[in-house]
This record gives structure tokens, sequence and C-alpha cells, in this order.
């Protein structure tokens, strides 16, 4: 029989967690909650703070900019974690079984994911040069016309979408391929026996059971999508117009460029509002695709 908990496990218990709950406090749910006290007020990181209340939400909301911004974030969202999902299933399957090579080509896809965002960017920039590009020269290839990549209004965005599906979507293999490697070998060799192609196996038997690593991929791949600033910034600052203007974009723009810290923390709230209905909508669900819900 277990003995209960005395008062003394409880004291060392509280005293070993007090070190994790102090920094959670100081770190990061001091901050957020300051954060969205701020947003109430007007402040240029000079002075005192003067209370405006809703005032700068008001403004954002007014604002020409804001749909744009919250469509864009939305649409690049959307597409990267759809696109990042299906590709990386579809890679890390191929990787499950690439025997000796498994890898090195988990490496190789792995690599962008910890290389800087300024030498990818650079890459990028000539991959996507109008005149000397190779993208432009296969489309020269096939008949087509040169497309201005990062500087038409039509393709700015998708363009990004391509550079964010390739720089994340090694973290997804990996995530996906543990999720493969997890699945027990007994049953696809009943499946096998059964007589199921290569097709139906995956289909029926390994699809099912790494629903709950896509939905964790999915979740994951979310909130990184809506925070994308880094790309943005190097590639196209937002523009043409607005064409690739987001709201993590718009916050660095009104903290750090006209100083309204007001404002950009209004913008951190509505972007974590937006991260949380998205994952909300995921959370929800869930129940009609992740196997073991």
């Amino acid at each position: 029989m277990n003995n209960p908990l005395t008062k003394n496990d409880g004291f060392w218990a509280a005293c070993l967690l007090a070190p994790t709950m102090l920094g959670l406090l100081i770190f990061n749910i001091g901050p957020t909650l300051a954060s969205f006290a701020l947003s109430f007020h007007r402040w240029n990181l000079l002075g005192t703070p003067a209370w405006i209340g809703l005032e700068n939400y008001t403004h954002l909301f007014a604002d020409g900019r804001f749909g744009a911004a919250f469509a864009n974030t939305a649409i690049y969202t959307v597409s990267c974690v759809s696109v990042e999902v299906m590709l990386a299933a579809v890679i890390a399957a191929g990787l499950n079984r690439a025997g000796r090579w498994q890898g090195l080509l988990r490496t190789a896809y792995y690599l962008p994911v910890v290389c800087s965002m300024v030498a990818i960017a650079i890459v990028w920039s000539w991959v996507f040069d109008p005149a000397n590009g190779p993208m432009n020269a296969a489309l020269r290839g096939f008949g087509g016309r040169p497309i201005a990549w990062l500087s038409d209004p039509h393709w700015a965005l998708p363009s990004l979408i391509l550079v964010g599906v390739w720089k994340n979507l090694g973290t997804d293999i990996v995530l996906i391929l543990a999720g493969l490697q997890a699945v027990s070998p007994s049953l696809m060799e009943a499946a096998d026996i059964d007589g199921a192609s290569t097709f139906r196996r995956f289909w029926s038997v390994t699809l099912p059971l790494i629903t709950p690593t896509l939905f964790l991929v999915s979740v994951l791949a979310t909130i990184n999508a809506c925070q994308t600033f880094d790309s943005i910034y190097l590639l196209t600052h937002g523009g043409p117009g607005t064409s690739t203007l987001t709201l993590a974009y718009w916050l660095y723009e009104s903290a750090f460029q006209y100083f309204n810290i007001g404002r950009a923390t209004a913008l951190a709230v509505i972007l974590a509002g937006m991260i949380g209905l998205l994952v909300g909508v995921q959370w929800t669900f869930r129940r009609k695709w992740v196997y073991g819900e």
C-alpha cells in the first residue's frame, strides 16, 4: 500500500518547482500581462505610458491595411501548413524505406532549418531574380514570360510561401518520421499477409496511426507560420504595397520604426488571438480525423 504524501513531501515538491514557476512568472506570464496592459496605453519608449483605452484597437481596425495584413497572415499560414504537412508525410514515408541512405537524406532535408535566414534570403533573392534567376530561366525554357516574383503583388506572397515551406519542411519530416518508426511492424506484416498493396498499407494502416503526429505537426506549423517575420523583412519588407504585409511584420514596423509601442502590443494581442483561434479550430476538429480521439 502506498504511503500518503506528508507535509514534508509537499514542501520539497514546492521547493523543486519554485525555480521553474518563478522563471515562467518572470519571463513568460509577466511580460504577457504587461504587453496586454500596454495595448491600452500610448507609449513611445520614453516618458510614462498614457492610458487611452481601446484607441489602439479602434485605430487598427479602422486602418485600411488591417484587412490586408490579417488576410495575408491567414493565407500564408493556411497555405504553409497544408503544403508542409502533405509534403512532409509523403517524404517521410519515402525516407522510412530509404535504408542506409536515410541518415544522409534526413540531414539534407533538415539542413535548411538550421541555416541562417540571412543566407537563405540571399540565395532565394538570386533564385527569384527577374533577369538572371533560375526560376525565370526555367520559364523561358518552356516559352513562358519572366515574372518579377518579389515585386509583383500577385506573386510576392506565393513566393514567400514557397520559401517558408522549404525552410520549415525539415522539422515536419523529422517529427513525422519519428511517428512512422513507432508504428508496429507486426501490423504491416498482418496487412501484407492479407494481400494489401503498398498504397493500401500506408492509407489504411500507417496513416491512421500517425494522425496524432500529424496533428502535432500541424499545430506547431500553424504557430510558427503565424509569427513569420524574418523572410518577409529580408525579401519584401511587407511590399509591394500591402501584398506581403502580415500582422507580425506590421507589429515590428509599429514598434521599431514608429516607436508606437501601444499599437504594437495591440497587434501582438490580435496576433495571439488569431493563433489561438486557428489552433482552437484544429483542436475542435481533431476528433474527426485523429485516430484514438
